[in-house]
């Protein structure tokens, strides 16, 4: 017999399961950008450390959302523990490659999700989540933006200052106008 809470929500345990366990990894994200932004702040990076920190905060809010999408549905949305977060990075890129990576991996968490969904015929959660892989296009597109430009500028004195003005720009460039 089924437990009676499972009887009162529409979510099966597995898909409950992975979106908690997303759950966790935005969370994770969320610490780990905060690593970077204390990591760049230290370094002088402000641009770049106010950049991090804007990515810790939509990290969180993304945690927030799954976490209360779980509890909305009749689920159990579990408080994540994330473990041990790096503190130190081997240099300037390195954080922009992490991020990068990090992003890369979320994109592929929830793609996976989404294809569970399908497959189990959970078409709320995979519509819930859509809106997701849509911000996950835009914050794949923006840490390559950061990449490219430590390819373009040179990455030596006065061109780590200049990486780090043109980071307090591409979250802006990423937007589209407000009232489009």
């Amino acid at each position: 017999m089924k437990k009676q809470e499972r009887l009162r929500t529409s979510l099966s345990e597995e898909i409950e399961e992975m979106l908690n366990e997303q759950v966790m990894k935005e969370a994770k994200s969320s610490f780990n950008y905060l690593a970077m932004s204390a990591w760049c702040e230290r370094r002088g990076f402000v641009n770049s450390a106010k950049f991090f920190e804007i990515q810790s905060d939509e990290e969180r809010q993304h945690m927030k959302r799954i976490f209360n999408y779980i509890s909305s549905v009749g689920g159990t949305a579990i408080t994540p523990s994330v473990g041990k977060i790096q503190q130190e990075f081997e240099s300037f890129r390195s954080v922009f490659e992490i991020g990068l990576d990090q992003e890369i991996e979320i994109t592929r968490s929830i793609s996976r999700i989404v294809d569970k969904c399908s497959e189990l015929k959970d078409y709320t959660t995979a519509n819930f989540l859509n809106w997701f892989l849509g911000e996950q296009v835009e914050e794949e597109a923006i840490a390559r933006r950061c990449l490219e430009i430590f390819d373009i500028v040179d990455q030596q004195g006065l061109g780590f200052l200049m990486i780090d003005r043109e980071i307090a720009l591409v979250r802006d460039q990423a937007q589209p106008p407000a009232d489009a």
